[in-house]
């Protein structure tokens, strides 16, 4: 018996051994938090093939432990948590911090984008351009991106015209569509987007305002029976860093950072988040859902008068802030043009 439990003792230590180095080879550990769920396209196909393609090209120095699910900060405390180094990364929406970041919401007024690749390529051009830059001095941000256009989704009431939206409770992701819905006379309740299954099952709210993405991802076609596809906006994203975190990282593993932020990580992320619209929108169709297509989108005459009065509204505000907004918003209409080619 003690013979046995020796050679056992034996081959832990050795099995031990081996993996030790393994554990000890990640120079630094990034805590990567966000909040879409654990089980999303997002978190295995986007976030996760990020952390893979960091680890091996540090050759295993840099490890990425990732919070989904809200695990280590709420959604609108999330780029507040990189700040602070609660979590050294994130990926999350500008529009959940209030007033950070009111010249990248400029890409969020309707009609400037048309799908996740094109906002992509307009918000990464504004922020390698340094008309946004400055949002983001307390952080690193790597890349930045949008997803498709955000249409609305309901419980009950088709809404085909701006007259349809009236009275009714619709989630919005940040305060630039929240000024769309008001002119539209519907009730828009603040919300992050994980609170909105349960508050459309109770009936606190009777739609979402969401690209088809993020109904996929957060299982609201179990729910939202109609679907207006309108281009009402489009929200922006970005994947940031805490500055000293990145500053204290060797110069050789600093690159291998840079060498996965900017274009090309902005250009991967939408293509992911355009096949998740693809996705969405199938789900919907294949559970035999009311769809209505508003021709000409945000440009349908019923509709524009409502859309541009929102755009003017929000434009006007920031440039009484003394915030360059029209000069953005005139380069990000340029970059619409330049991003289709």
């Amino acid at each position: 018996m003690l013979k046995k439990l020796a050679l056992a003792t034996v081959a832990c230590t050795i099995a031990y051994g081996a993996a030790a180095p393994a554990q000890a080879a990640a120079d630094v550990t990034l805590r990567f938090s966000h909040f879409w769920p654990a089980v999303s396209a997002a978190q295995k196909d986007l976030f996760q093939a990020w952390a893979d393609t960091v680890a091996k090209e540090s050759n295993g120095r840099i490890a990425v432990q990732i919070y989904p699910s809200q695990t280590l900060a709420k959604a609108p405390a999330q780029y507040e948590a990189v700040k602070s180094r609660i979590a050294d990364m994130t990926a999350t929406v500008q529009g959940y911090t209030a007033n950070r970041f009111p010249l990248t919401q400029v890409v969020e007024l309707p009609g400037i984008v048309q799908n996740a690749a094109h906002g992509s390529c307009i918000i990464q051009s504004l922020y390698d351009e340094g008309l946004i830059a400055d949002e983001y001095k307390d952080t690193r941000p790597l890349f930045l991106f949008t997803h498709g256009q955000g249409n609305l989704h309901t419980t009950g009431k088709v809404v085909q015209t701006p007259e349809d939206l009236a009275g009714l409770r619709i989630r919005r992701p940040t305060a630039v569509v929240a000024k769309i819905l008001e002119e539209a006379k519907s009730q828009p309740v603040g919300m992050p987007v994980p609170e909105s299954y349960q508050s459309m099952q109770r009936g606190t709210i009777e739609g979402v305002s969401l690209p088809w993405e993020g109904v996929h991802a957060f299982r609201l076609n179990e729910l939202a029976k109609s679907h207006t596809e309108i281009g009402l906006y489009t929200l922006s994203f970005v994947i940031t860093m805490n500055k000293d975190v990145y500053q204290g990282l060797p110069a050789d593993l600093r690159k291998v950072i840079d060498n996965n932020s900017g274009k090309a990580w902005s250009a991967k992320a939408a293509a992911h988040f355009d096949e998740l619209d693809r996705l969405g929108r199938e789900e919907a169709v294949k559970a035999g859902h009311k769809i209505v297509t508003v021709e000409g989108g945000a440009k349908n005459p019923a509709w524009k008068p409502i859309l541009d009065r929102a755009t003017e509204a929000y434009l006007s505000e920031l440039e009484g802030q003394g915030l360059p907004a029209r000069k953005v918003y005139a380069r990000a209409v340029d970059l619409a043009q330049t991003c289709q080619r």
